[in-house]
């Protein structure tokens, strides 16, 4: 498997040099971070990125603000929620669907346009109405799902607006993380651009959101300079950043897609580029070696394969579930990865308030796989088929080709027979969207895509309530009863923080318990920069924040 990194590394090297070209008479001046990231396209750019949360990362936070925004300022401690947008939220004292949100003042879109309660209106119209002139289904996917009780946005004067869920949800300031606000001045000009011709107005909001894509306006702390989809997205440091301390020192960010590893390892040790994502592992050393530095952090993220519940699958019996789970030699993943990966026991780790102390205990125990397969009736002459369905590169997927190739190998000894569907990252990433009993699963009784988990909804609820079976949200396999509704519904309507971690422990044992998921690593996060990338803080989390860096 080692060899797969090796293969056409030339191909990928002249790759790398012709996908980094730049013109660098005209940057010789500025300080510039190149960055290859492992999307195959730049991630959506009008708000609400798609490519998993690779596309939050590069094209959401440093160009858009949200209500609440994650801490990334500290490498030592988890990442916690801190005002955005909003100075201060707070839940209504009688009724609990009601939320109001504080607005931060004088904040100005790109092209100077104020940022006030009704721009914040606007935002949660453009995936939440659909009689809204600006309404964009494109962008609802990426958005409802990730929030799906919100249900409507009031202004209440300019700089408050008052939030309605459709149940009472204590996780909701956290889900809004996810809603970065554009610009309605200037999605406004850009319909106005749209010929005469076009009268059609579904197809006239489509044009306009076309266009601002091109031509993006948020209020982060970098602009959009230049946009080329597939090859480029330019940014420029944004000086009048309402916040100082993510007022950016670096003049332009310069994001590449460069979807294999080899690649992107060809692309920095030749110095086309200063910073790569998921380097590949038996490069490790040869990039320390060439005085690149190697980051890493134990990230609340999930790398699993999530699995169907639906009628006629492998998965239904809760023995080959949990046979799966012992019979990963993880020890072994590990040294394939170089190191860089982090042993999970569930969800999340022991220790963790919403551990619970579940009674199965995930770890290699081949003897104890093979006697559950054996009592469930597979054996090595007659073996369980399961098809998975995985990509070849991605946002928080580290190295699934040789990942999951390992994996298949480790099973088949606890009686799995293993076939892979592997499908572009972007497709499999909506495809998550539309579960396993659409024709989009291409009969795959397991998907694997990444997961945060550094929220309750994220974690754990989009993925056993009843309530997000697709489209609504990410329950893929259609995993969920009565008692994890309940469960649910317990952690969601508790508004003190230790009533609520003591309801999610319970959950998350459960969850352990129940294994709809082969729980197979943790990611750390691991990305090589060049030495003149300074300030870096690798935090514990998904995303890592640009805007405090600097090029020396």
């Amino acid at each position: 498997m080692t060899q797969r990194f090796h293969r056409r590394v030339g191909l990928a090297f002249a790759g790398a040099l012709a996908a980094v070209a730049l013109s660098l008479p005209a940057l010789a001046q500025e300080k510039v971070l190149r960055i290859a990231m492992t999307a195959a396209d730049i991630p959506k750019t009008h708000g609400q990125p798609d490519q998993g949360f690779e596309g939050n990362r590069f094209t959401g936070i440093p160009m858009y603000d949200a209500l609440t925004h994650w801490d990334l300022s500290k490498a030592d401690a988890p990442s916690v929620l801190v005002p955005g947008l909003a100075t201060s939220w707070s839940v209504g004292a009688t009724d609990k669907t009601k939320w109001t949100f504080k607005l931060r003042p004088g904040v100005k879109f790109h092209d100077g346009s104020a940022l006030n309660a009704d721009a914040v209106v606007w935002n949660v119209r453009k995936v939440l109405d659909k009689d809204a002139p600006h309404f964009d289904a494109s962008q609802v996917g990426v958005t409802a799902s990730r929030m799906p009780t919100l249900r409507s946005a009031r202004k209440i004067d300019d700089l408050t607006v008052e939030l309605t869920t459709s149940e009472p949800d204590s996780f909701l300031p956290l889900n809004l993380t996810n809603l970065f606000m554009a610009s309605p001045a200037h999605w406004d000009a850009k319909l106005k651009a749209v010929p005469a011709s076009v009268t059609d107005a579904a197809e006239r909001a489509k044009q306009a959101w076309t266009a601002f894509a091109a031509d993006a306006s948020g209020s982060g702390p970098f602009k959009m300079a230049r946009f080329q989809a597939r090859e480029r997205l330019e940014l420029v440091a944004n000086k009048g950043y309402w916040d100082p301390k993510r007022t950016p020192s670096i003049d332009r960010v310069v994001l590449l897609p460069m979807p294999e590893a080899n690649a992107r390892t060809a692309a920095l040790l030749s110095g086309q580029v200063d910073w790569i994502e998921a380097p590949a592992p038996d490069a490790m050393a040869q990039i320390r070696s060439r005085g690149f530095t190697i980051y890493s952090n134990p990230q609340p993220h999930v790398w699993p394969w999530q699995l169907s519940f639906a009628e006629g699958s492998p998965w239904l019996d809760k023995r080959v579930r949990q046979a799966a789970n012992l019979c990963v030699d993880r020890e072994g993943l590990r040294t394939l990865l170089g190191g860089m990966m982090g042993m999970p026991k569930g969800t999340v780790p022991p220790g963790h308030p919403w551990w619970g102390n579940p009674n199965f205990d995930i770890k290699y125990d081949v003897k104890a796989a093979q006697t559950m397969m054996t009592a469930a009736g597979h054996s090595a002459a007659k073996p369980l088929k399961v098809k998975v369905q995985i990509s070849a590169s991605g946002s928080g997927q580290m190295q699934p080709l040789p990942m999951n190739e390992f994996v298949q190998q480790s099973l088949k000894q606890c009686f799995f027979d293993v076939q892979f569907d592997v499908i572009e990252w972007n497709t499999l990433f909506t495809n998550w969207r539309k579960g396993a009993k659409d024709p989009s699963a291409n009969g795959a009784h397991a998907i694997n895509v990444s997961y945060a988990a550094m929220d309750p909804f994220f974690a754990m609820v989009r993925f056993t309530s009843t309530k997000t079976f697709p489209p609504v949200s990410n329950n893929w396999g259609y995993f969920g009863n009565a008692e994890f509704d309940k469960l649910i519904s317990d952690a969601r309507s508790a508004f003190e923080d230790r009533a609520r971690d003591a309801a999610l422990a319970k959950l998350h044992a459960r969850i352990v318990e129940e294994a709809p998921f082969v729980w197979i690593a943790h990611d750390v996060g691991p990305r090589a920069m060049a030495a003149k990338v300074k300030g870096v803080v690798q935090p514990r989390s998904w995303f890592i924040d640009l805007a405090p860096m600097s090029i020396q």
